[in-house]
């Protein structure tokens, strides 16, 4: 079990861009799938962007593919989530989340994730 906090929200204007951060204490953070999701007000929670043990492989949504990057540095225990030409429809609640696993799958359901942060603000004002 890994204990995950986030940082880097905040408001932004349409088109600029954010850096996320979750660091993680307790655990192995090496041996984790990292994965960041998003939840909106009134709408469910969505896969965002995830990213494999060594950060070779990513996966990403879609609605973020080409303007979001996942990527992570073991020795710091911190996943990333670069966020550029932002959008008003990626206001969010962004939270990062991880699964211990040594599989090369990817999971994009949050139910296949064990541990999870508070989530951090990210809103974007047009």
């Amino acid at each position: 079990q890994v204990q995950l906090v986030e940082s880097g929200g905040g408001l932004v204007q349409v088109g600029g861009s954010l850096r996320l951060s979750c660091t993680a204490s307790g655990g192995t953070f090496r041996f984790y799938i990292l994965g960041w999701f998003r939840q909106a007000p009134g709408k469910e929670h969505e896969f965002v962007a995830a990213i494999n043990r060594s950060g070779g492989v990513t996966s990403y949504a879609d609605s973020v593919k080409g303007r979001f990057t996942i990527s992570r540095d073991n020795a710091k225990k911190t996943v990333y989530l670069q966020m550029n030409s932002l959008k008003p429809e990626d206001t969010a609640v962004y939270y990062c989340a991880a699964k211990y696993s040594s599989s090369s799958r990817l999971p994009q359901l949050g139910s296949e994730y064990n541990d999870w942060g508070q989530g951090t603000q990210v809103t974007v004002s047009s």
